[in-house]
């Protein structure tokens, strides 16, 4: 198993150059951001991961996690890596001050993302899922609720678990048949259910679980609209804070999984006696809208995955191909490592331009994020969260179907020891691909895109996007191949609004490929821009700028083109799609 070393330098300048850190700092509540603030939280970061979190991920996998007498054993050192991850603060960076938080931008918090999960991405579940959870509960949860929950959350003395799908529901969530009924006490309710693929159900990191549940009411109408959010704790809180009571809920049993073997996935049971005590968030029947607070914040995160992945992949790759000698190069060379061969060599420079073209569009994204929360100017909020929703499902799905990809060509590098446990490439493989599943499949995120952005607004927010991509082509360097992919991406926009509009089936047979079209795009675009920012900047070490400019060349060349591809699939393969007869699979 290779060494991981945090990108720091890459990360920073894609922060840079393609989030706009610098206007960033200049945006209420962001002062503290600064490029030198960052830079050493990075380099810390990285330190942590490389020293604490990755030698963990070889033993996490091959322990896993066990239940034994309804406790959750994880895997040797996690819990006191997890300890020090708390004690140092990296879970409370992007949060309130006034709950303890540090209130730094979220395209900090997403390089930090990066950095966990491709040292651990087992461990880094946990705090992904008590993330998102603090951020649903900032947004609709009572004053007594935050001040409750979110210090003892922020300060990852607690973590939180989102809690949706049952047995015979699966994405469906209106098929949950979860309930809540009323007591005595306003606000108060007793749960009763059960809930599958929970992660972090149940663990030994912390004295307290906060589950965020969903549940129907007595009253509820039937359907996705009949849906309430609720805390459950796995102790109820004392006044002073600490855990008191058991609640009345448990884990039933550990899922026996591909991958990520060290992130406990609980199938849990609620109200087995009386049912659990469970406190409601918000209005009756709104939990779904307020639950995708948590997974809209999940979504953005599950792509970094695919991001850290990558990277944790190539890493791995790069190391193996700079040390194995084999078969004679044809440059030549004697004894030479099988980086000298052409194949292996496009192998390489696939895994690196896909994963810096992740890592441009998570930031991107991040950047649109944290513009729509704290810039003064409500239209230009109104703008970047137009921005942020568009680009989410892109992110989520593009990245981590890029993810399993470049994991699998780290596997192809290995030749025949990547298929083989102990050479470490197979886990990055096997771990990648929950990722296209978890948080809505990918499927689902191109009916999101399709459907609740581009048919919505009638295509204005990927209008806008298309229009910033060509204001800036005159700078860029392959100018003629990224206007050509643009040409695709618009034309594909255009044909899927009328189908849309005209033949809905159709349009969604092929948002899959419309959604993939609209990632290759971006992150070209991104990339591009970035080797012109690497070029024009001063203080860059040559071997960067150099690098820089290889790699977005090779993606113009090697992947960009697959738009063309991509693009077609858009506007000729609905209809067969749907010829083909049920009855004949």
């Amino acid at each position: 198993m290779s060494d991981y070393n945090a990108p720091v330098a890459d990360i920073l300048f894609t922060m840079k150059t393609v989030a706009g850190l610098d206007a960033l700092t200049a945006l209420p509540g962001y002062e503290d951001a600064t490029a030198e603030t960052v830079q050493a939280i990075l380099e810390e970061a990285g330190k942590f991961a490389g020293e604490v979190l990755a030698p963990l991920n070889t033993v996490g996998d091959r322990e896993g996690c066990k239940l034994e007498n309804g406790v959750v054993r994880t895997p040797t050192g996690s819990k006191e890596a997890y300890r020090g991850f708390a004690e140092a603060g990296w879970n409370a960076v992007a949060f309130d001050p006034d709950y303890g938080g540090q209130g730094m931008p979220w395209v900090l918090t997403s390089a930090l993302q990066e950095i966990w999960n491709a040292a651990d991405m087992a461990f880094s579940l946990c705090p992904l899922l008590t993330q998102g959870a603090i951020e649903a509960l900032q947004l609709h949860g009572t004053p007594e609720q935050k001040s409750t929950y979110l210090p003892k959350m922020i300060s990852g003395q607690w973590t939180g678990t989102m809690n949706l799908t049952e047995p015979q529901a699966g994405s469906d969530l209106g098929a949950i048949r979860s309930r809540a009924e009323p007591t005595a006490e306003d606000g108060v309710y007793r749960l009763t259910g059960q809930k599958i693929f929970i992660t972090y159900g149940e663990h030994d990191f912390t004295e307290n679980i906060v589950h965020f549940v969903l549940a129907r009411l007595p009253d509820a109408p039937a359907g996705s609209k009949g849906i309430s959010l609720f805390i459950v704790p796995k102790f109820l809180p004392n006044a002073d804070g600490t855990p008191g009571q058991r609640n009345d809920l448990r884990v039933v049993s550990l899922e026996h999984k591909l991958g990520i073997h060290a992130s406990p996935t609980c199938v849990m049971a609620y109200g087995d006696n009386e049912g659990a005590i469970a406190y409601r968030i918000g209005e009756p029947h709104r939990g779904l809208e307020y639950m995708f607070t948590m997974m809209n914040n999940a979504r953005l995160a599950v792509g970094i995955q695919g991001l850290a992945i990558a990277e944790r992949a190539y890493q791995h790759a790069v190391a193996y191909a700079r040390q194995r000698v084999q078969g004679a190069p044809v440059d030549g060379s004697k004894g030479a490592p099988i980086l000298h061969h052409p194949d292996v060599r496009r192998n390489l420079l696939t895994m690196r331009a896909l994963t810096e073209g992740m890592r441009a569009l998570v930031l991107y994204c991040a950047g649109a994020l944290d513009r729509a929360k704290r810039h003064p100017d409500p239209a230009e909020r109104a703008r970047n969260q137009a921005l942020t929703d568009l680009l989410i499902p892109i992110v989520k799905a593009w990245c981590t179907d890029q993810g399993v990809r470049v994991a699998s060509l780290g596997v192809q590098v290995h030749g025949g020891v990547g298929f083989i446990e102990q050479t470490g490439a197979a886990q990055y493989f096997r771990d990648s691909r929950i990722a296209p599943i978890y948080e809505g499949t990918n499927g689902i995120q191109a009916m999101d895109l399709l459907g609740r952005k581009l048919l919505r607004d009638r295509g204005q927010a990927m209008q806008s996007l298309i229009a910033e991509i060509t204001g800036s082509l005159g700078a860029v360097d392959d100018k003629a191949a990224l206007t050509a992919a643009l040409r695709t991406l618009e034309q594909a926009t255009a044909a899927l609004l009328k189908a849309g509009q005209n033949d809905l089936p159709a349009a969604l047979a092929v948002a899959t490929p419309y959604l993939g079209l609209c990632g290759t795009v971006i992150a070209g675009w991104l990339l591009a821009r970035s080797a012109v920012e690497a070029r024009n900047q001063s203080g860059l070490a040559p071997d960067f700028v150099t690098a820089k400019q290889a790699t977005a060349a090779f993606f113009s060349s090697n992947i960009l083109v697959e738009a063309e591809t991509e693009a077609a699939r858009v506007t000729k393969g609905g209809a067969s799609t749907l010829a083909f007869p049920l009855d004949a699979f």
